[in-house]
């Protein structure tokens, strides 16, 4: 079975992560959303509202779970018996940025790492976007699942 973990904070879930992963989909018998958590980053969103977020945007799609970790990557690939991990590029720095992770996990384990470049339609979305937009009472559900709504 060939499992991929796309990871991330998903502070908010962006229509470009969604993009990756309903295309991961295709690609993969199953893809594991992984939430990272990470004690000294503050988040917008509570980890269960980000959980929540994805599972109700997938609650169609069997081949999604999601789950939340700490610590690399790579342990819960190994955890789960993944033997990928999916991300997504919009541009030429994500690329420099993700390649240096990609080698690293590589020399620490038999994972690879796959990219799938974003769709241009959703190319320009950031999750940082999304909140100063939401910050600055922005019309931010353009940007988002439908899942994704703040009273």
């Amino acid at each position: 079975m060939k499992i991929a973990v796309f990871p991330g904070s998903f502070d908010p879930i962006t229509l470009g992560h969604y993009d990756i992963i309903k295309r991961g989909v295709s690609l993969f018998d199953k893809v594991i959303v992984a939430i990272g958590v990470n004690a000294e980053k503050k988040y917008m969103f509570s980890l269960e509202e980000r959980k929540r977020f994805i599972e109700e945007s997938f609650k169609n799609e069997p081949k999604v779970e999601v789950v939340t970790y700490e610590g690399l990557t790579i342990d819960l690939c190994r955890k789960v018996n993944a033997g990928f991990i999916l991300r997504g590029l919009r541009n030429p720095a994500d690329f420099e940025f993700e390649k240096a992770i990609a080698h690293t996990n590589r020399q620490l384990s038999k994972i690879e790492t796959v990219f799938l470049l974003t769709a241009a339609s959703t190319s320009y979305i950031s999750s940082s976007i999304v909140r100063d937009v939401l910050r600055n009472g922005g019309d931010y559900t353009i940007l988002v699942p439908d899942a994704v709504r703040v009273k």
